[in-house]
């Protein structure tokens, strides 16, 4: 019989809470109407842990589930799956959570390895859809393939053997040539001061693979691709053994060991050809794009002053920080160059998105989430939840704005109205869970018209925890 979860974490209550359940509901009620071009499928993943879990539980590890709104001629399908990885298997099995997946001398001593040795990891964090497979990543372990239609999990992908690394939760999909990068941090073993970069083309071929030695072994969850450049950004998320075994976090914020940006050249470029340059301190979990002109870098990103959710090495807190949207110029023409940056938006944003076709490129139109102060939040490090919807127009600087109100929007994501349509023209798509109702429903707006509301609300009967990252996948 499953025990209760702690009533004490904040990440196993509503709206983080699990749902222990999975079902298939069929022609949702939609309010509104769905736009008559809009056909594909919206994947959101994110953690559902499936049992009391062992040791302090962090968001980052709970188990894996994936739910997916399938759209076609104004109706809609959805379905959820928790990701059968290995863990998840032995412990549905035992009815009891078996191991800890950020802490292995938290697990049973029976798994006591377990961690070492997996090769599935939780698969909670992202979904990607290339090469005509639907992958699942959580960046600690390779990607999992699910079927597109059902979410039957299919096991874990390794691109036919030649993938022995983990792969980030953020790939990038180059809009004209179809070809995926994407990076392992600690890829030579745990706690390895590395990164791996990978390269595979349209028909999902693994073609390169690159390793770069990092300054210090830390924990890196997203990166920039341009026309010309790779940047992995190395912050001061730190990932140590020796302080783990002695008690300390596995990973832990430390200022002092600054920030450092590789930067390596996208097309022929090799371990020797990159280049470190140093920026002032500051963290960033996401990046909104990234584009190059001359040998000018331009990133933008959701910039943290400090690692939030990340302790100090004694256990301490990082302390309370905001993410703005900032901008970063790398200018790769200088002898030395050193990265410089500053904030372009007065408000607090995160999970920052551009439109796809654009990824890479110059680009005007970007949408995140933020909060308006109106929705309340009794976690430690913020006072409100995220419950409004931003579109930033980096032509002008004008900000359009939707709040949910008493609800919170998952990463909401863009998808073009049709082929050849101009930046920005199409819709954007949010999984919004009501603090009222404690129910989620699809919202569809006009991606450059949010203050005028959603479009649709396509509607569920139960809630879907709030999680991280999401992907489309085209129809016919």
């Amino acid at each position: 019989m499953a025990a209760p979860m702690p009533a004490t974490n904040p990440f196993l209550k509503f709206p983080y809470g699990p749902i222990q359940m999975e079902c298939d509901a069929h022609d949702l009620v939609v309010e509104g109407e769905i736009p008559a071009d809009l056909c594909g499928s919206l994947y959101r993943a994110g953690p559902n842990q499936r049992f009391k879990p062992r040791g302090d539980y962090h968001l980052f590890m709970g188990d894996g589930m994936v739910h997916a709104f399938h759209i076609k001629g104004g109706k809609v399908d959805y379905n959820n799956r928790w990701v059968r990885t290995a863990k998840w298997k032995h412990e549905d099995r035992e009815a009891r959570t078996l191991i800890n997946p950020m802490n292995p001398f938290e697990c049973d001593p029976d798994y006591s390895d377990f961690v070492f040795t997996d090769k599935d990891g939780t698969a909670n964090t992202a979904t990607v859809w290339h090469g005509e497979r639907l992958l699942v990543m959580e960046e600690g372990h390779p990607p999992y393939e699910l079927d597109p239609e059902t979410l039957e999990s299919l096991g874990s992908w390794n691109f036919r053997g030649k993938l022995n690394t983990a792969m980030t939760a953020h790939p990038k999909i180059d809009p004209e040539t179809g070809e995926m990068v994407f990076f392992a941090y600690m890829a030579t073993g745990p706690f390895a001061a590395d990164v791996m970069v990978h390269k595979v083309n349209a028909e999902g071929i693994l073609t390169e693979s690159i390793l770069i030695p990092t300054p210090y072994s830390a924990m890196v969850h997203d990166f920039v691709v341009t026309e010309n450049y790779i940047i992995i950004p190395v912050m001061p998320i730190t990932g140590s053994l020796e302080r783990a075994m002695e008690g300390g976090p596995p990973f832990a914020w430390e200022a002092e060991k600054g920030v450092h940006l590789g930067v390596l050249p996208r097309h022929g470029g090799k371990t020797e050809d990159v280049r470190w340059v140093e920026m002032d301190l500051g963290f960033t979990f996401h990046f909104m794009n990234g584009f190059d002109k001359d040998g000018v870098i331009t990133v933008d990103c959701s910039q943290f002053e400090s690692a939030p959710l990340f302790p100090t090495p004694d256990g301490g807190s990082s302390g309370k920080s905001e993410p703005h949207l900032t901008r970063w110029t790398l200018d790769m023409n200088a002898q030395h160059p050193r990265a410089t940056f500053a904030r372009i938006d007065e408000y607090v944003s995160e999970f920052p998105q551009c439109d796809p076709r654009y990824a890479g490129r110059a680009y005007r139109h970007g949408w995140y989430t933020s909060p308006d102060g109106e929705l309340k939040s009794t976690l430690e490090d913020s006072g409100y939840f995220y419950n409004t919807i931003g579109h930033f127009d980096h032509q002008t600087g004008a900000v359009d704005r939707y709040s949910c109100g008493q609800a919170m929007p998952s990463e909401a994501i863009f998808v073009p109205a049709y082929e050849g349509a101009a930046e920005g023209e199409g819709y954007l798509l949010a999984v919004v869970t009501s603090f009222e109702t404690r129910t989620s429903s699809l919202y569809i707006f006009n991606a450059l018209k949010l203050a005028d509301g959603p479009l649709a609300k396509v509607h569920l009967s139960h809630s879907v925890p709030a999680g991280f990252h999401g992907s489309w996948r085209q129809g016919d």
